[in-house]
């Protein structure tokens, strides 16, 4: 994670980053179920690299934990001026890291920090002033989550990009969650301007696509959105436990 245009801020709202960057964090994986005492973690200013072991609860990492991460930094900057909105670039990889005396070490943590830097994210966000995260995920992390099936997401709510930053150059797949789809305008992949507007990743407009359901449960591949539209309400009924960690429900009687 990478608080955008940081350096921009005066000592005070730096500082302000600095403290409520951890706690938003902490609340997020809370939500999700996920508990990051148990991480390593190398605070950087405005930056964390967080390293946690591979342990079967990757999908809720890709999928609750950006959720509930995307809702908190809503709530923070709905009571801030424009000038104090925290705003995340986000990467999620996988793969072995050293831990040494200095920090972290492994080509996993330096294609991390290439993919922290890309093109497509920082594009992203000035292209969506709305957003208050973008996202992306290594190839190696798309393909074992959410092209293998395993979140509430779809291939379509990603864009495929290339990295090209330094040596370091490879696929990767971007999404802005707030927005329900990839971005407002996706990224030719291969191209020497990745912020070249192309064609949409799916033929549905960025504000119509859903957000992803909620937290536990498969949703058969179908999200809801923020929005309130009377004429998409759908009633499920349950039977037995369910776990709607940040869901919202709607209760009402059978009659007219």
């Amino acid at each position: 994670m990478d608080a955008q245009a940081y350096g921009g801020k005066n000592d005070r709202r730096q500082s302000e980053t600095q403290h409520d960057l951890p706690r938003l964090l902490d609340r997020a994986a809370r939500g999700a179920g996920l508990d990051r005492a148990q991480w390593q973690i190398q605070r950087k200013g405005d930056e964390q690299l967080a390293v946690r072991p591979l342990d079967g609860t990757e999908p809720r990492l890709v999928d609750d934990y950006v959720r509930h991460l995307v809702a908190e930094l809503r709530e923070y900057n709905s009571q801030r001026v424009p000038a104090a909105r925290m705003r995340l670039r986000a990467v999620i990889h996988q793969g072995l890291v050293e831990l040494a005396d200095n920090g972290f070490a492994g080509t996993a943590v330096v294609a991390t920090a290439r993919l922290l830097n890309a093109r497509p994210l920082y594009d992203a966000l000035a292209a969506c002033p709305d957003a208050d995260l973008a996202l992306l995920l290594s190839d190696d992390v798309f393909r074992s989550t959410v092209a293998g099936g395993h979140t509430t997401l779809t291939t379509e709510d990603f864009t495929h990009v290339t990295v090209q930053v330094k040596e370091y150059e490879a696929t990767a797949w971007l999404r802005v969650p707030a927005l329900g789809a990839p971005a407002t305008a996706s990224y030719e992949p291969g191209t020497a301007d990745l912020g070249k507007p192309a064609a949409p990743a799916s033929g549905e407009p960025a504000a119509d696509r859903p957000e992803p359901a909620a937290a536990g449960g498969d949703t058969g591949g179908r999200g809801i959105s923020n929005a309130y539209q009377a004429d998409r309400i759908n009633v499920t009924n349950v039977a037995g436990p369910v776990d709607a960690r940040g869901a919202v429900f709607g209760f009402g009687s059978s009659g007219d």
